[in-house]
């Protein structure tokens, strides 16, 4: 079982779930995933939920407050990712045509963090760890990849290579027009080309969850109220993947 201690930048770190109804979020994950859930009162903010596998943190949760569902906030995934020093990357968001939507502001002693747009509208989070985020990783109900849902690639790709230093690129391997995303020597996530999104959705980061078995999982999370969007489906020499949402809505992959 692989535990995490640290992050390099550029790593997704952390995977935080906004949500309408927590307590049925709670249930659902928690039978999905096999997580524990441990609840951290936040005063007039609500509560917020550490989820748990083998006693270690592997991803969050929590109720979207009235005035983030009148802003339009839809239920969703965030995804966090790694950074050395919060306010310079958050610096570097506008001159790379992103947005600062929020920050960069301290979470009590755990690290520092700013919510950003990229340049086509897909959010996501910059942490600056003070203490580890996620910490496991290879076993069922872990985080294990990312796609980014855009209809305008090169926007994203110049933009991430430029905020974190990816690199972004179509593998020979594969005819498909997939852009793989490498950061370092790791291969961390991918673009699929725009041709095959949903017009109708936003832009959009979708994280996938490892499971043991893909279909027994996607049948699993159907029997508890989700909708199965796509899949299972094989993808050659890759695995087994199906797109989810869960009842409220909140959209992620399954991997095996």
């Amino acid at each position: 079982m692989p535990n995490i201690d640290s992050y390099k930048p550029g790593s997704f770190c952390w995977f935080e779930l906004g949500t309408t109804d927590q307590a049925a979020a709670r249930k659902f994950y928690s039978s999905l995933f096999g997580w524990t859930v441990n609840e951290n009162p936040m005063g007039p903010a609500g509560v917020y939920d550490i989820y748990q596998l083998e006693g270690r943190d592997a991803a969050a949760g929590y109720q979207l407050s009235p005035e983030m569902l009148s802003q339009g906030v839809p239920v969703h995934w965030m995804l966090y990712m790694t950074v050395e020093d919060a306010d310079a990357s958050a610096a570097r968001v506008a001159p790379l045509g992103g947005t600062v939507l929020k920050g960069p502001f301290d979470v009590m002693d755990k690290g520092r963090m700013a919510v950003v747009a990229d340049p086509t509208g897909a959010m996501f989070a910059l942490w600056q760890a003070k203490e580890p985020g996620n910490g496991i990783s290879g076993v069922h109900g872990t985080f294990c990849w990312a796609d980014l849902s855009t209809g305008d690639v090169p926007s994203a790709k110049a933009f991430y290579e430029g905020l974190f230093g990816w690199k972004i690129a179509v593998s020979e391997h594969d005819a498909s027009g997939y852009l793989h995303i490498q950061n370092g020597e790791e291969y961390i996530g991918g673009i699929p080309p725009a041709q095959y999104r949903n017009p109708n959705a936003p832009p959009h980061w979708m994280g996938y969850f490892y499971v043991d078995d893909c279909d027994v999982s996607a049948a699993k999370a159907k029997e508890l109220g989700a909708t199965i969007y796509q899949g299972p489906m094989t993808i050659e020499k890759v695995g087994r993947m199906a797109v989810v949402a869960d009842p409220q809505g909140a959209v992620f992959a399954l991997f095996k």
